[in-house]
């Protein structure tokens, strides 16, 4: 065999077996999405995002078709009493090894200007887009009867959502 049928070979083993390599670290567990009332114009989504692999993968932005506008926004208090609603530019790390949990009252991912109502039951098509991982794909089921977790206590006043 010569050297360069050699190297072919080489460069197909490689490039064939390379999909069995890229395999995600990226996964996601109990995802429900919201609204508050039956005619909202926004929702959020919440679910649990894990990171088996060695190395931190940033959640960089998502997308659906519900909405007009998805983000990533968390809740801040601003030191007068007013806990601000923000979008996260940066989007969310996913450390290594661990999980990024995305809850009522903090981290989690904004609809804004539904494209319909989203009733109990019904499912959303969410894309998470990973620096590393790539694009993951969800069916959201809406739920409207799950008891918060860890909802925030809303005693500090009003909330107001910043862009």
């Amino acid at each position: 065999m010569s050297f360069k049928n050699l190297s072919m070979a080489a460069i197909a083993v490689v490039a064939l077996s390379a999909p069995a390599f890229a395999e995600s670290v990226i996964s996601v567990s109990d995802p429900f999405a919201r609204v508050s009332t039956k005619m909202a114009k926004s929702g959020a989504a919440f679910m649990v995002i894990s990171n088996t692999g060695d190395e931190a993968d940033q959640l960089v932005s998502v997308s659906s078709d519900v909405a007009k506008k998805v983000e990533l926004h968390t809740h801040e208090d601003d030191g007068n009493g007013v806990m601000k609603m923000m979008h996260v530019k940066d989007g969310f790390t996913i450390p290594a090894g661990g999980k990024h949990e995305l809850a009522r009252g903090a981290d989690h991912v904004m609809f804004m200007g539904l494209t319909r109502s989203l009733a109990h039951g019904d499912v959303v098509t969410l894309t998470l887009s990973f620096e590393k991982a790539g694009d993951v794909i969800l069916n959201v089921p809406v739920d409207l009867e799950r008891k918060a977790g860890h909802e925030m206590q809303h005693k500090h006043g009003k909330m107001k959502v910043e862009n």
